[in-house]
């Protein structure tokens, strides 16, 4: 197994610690810890893919693996939110499934021999929810930290739908296939 496919699992095995530091009451400082492990583990995921790319080790594990850990990282974070009231279920599900849409969406593309490539609008929004989620998981309770959330929760909102619909109309001849 390669470095890069190493650190898609590990990625993978820092979820549950994840959810034990946000989940768990009495942790001291485990809203921070949460924190420090969810920014480790998005890390991470820039760091897999420079290196598979870099030294030439993408494998077909690797590109199974590997969005699938960043799903499950952002997932498990949006329903603890919902969990934790801080975050409305309506807009994690319409972020859950435009997760669900694209990677169903990538997986028919694959099947006729076609790759699609993450574009700006997916960029910014995996930008914006990665914001989002550490503004939620430290979770300051000042007013000015509250709009911060907000703007980054509607903002991440925004961007999911915008990537969505660019996703689908740039490849809508995918769809139209036979």
């Amino acid at each position: 197994m390669n470095l890069p496919n190493k650190i898609t699992i590990v990625r993978t095995l820092l979820i549950p610690v994840f959810l034990v530091f946000m989940l768990v009451e009495g942790i001291p400082n485990g809203k921070y810890l949460a924190a420090a492990v969810f920014v480790l583990a998005s890390l991470t995921d820039a760091l897999d893919g420079h290196i598979a790319r870099k030294y030439n080790l993408v494998t077909n594990f690797g590109k199974f693996m590997d969005p699938l850990a960043d799903k499950l990282l952002v997932c498990s974070a949006l329903i603890c939110f919902v969990e934790l009231k801080l975050m409305p279920a309506w807009i994690v599900i319409i972020i859950i499934s435009r997760e669900f849409i694209i990677s169903g969406f990538r997986l028919v593309a694959s099947d006729g021999g076609v790759v699609i490539a993450a574009s700006y609008w997916g960029k910014f929004k995996t930008a914006a929810q990665m914001v989002m989620s550490v503004l939620l998981i430290v979770h300051l309770e000042y007013i000015w930290f509250s709009i911060f959330e907000q703007v980054f929760i509607y903002l991440a909102l925004i961007l999911t739908v915008v990537s969505l619909i660019d996703y689908l109309y740039k490849n809508r001849k995918i769809l139209n296939t036979k």
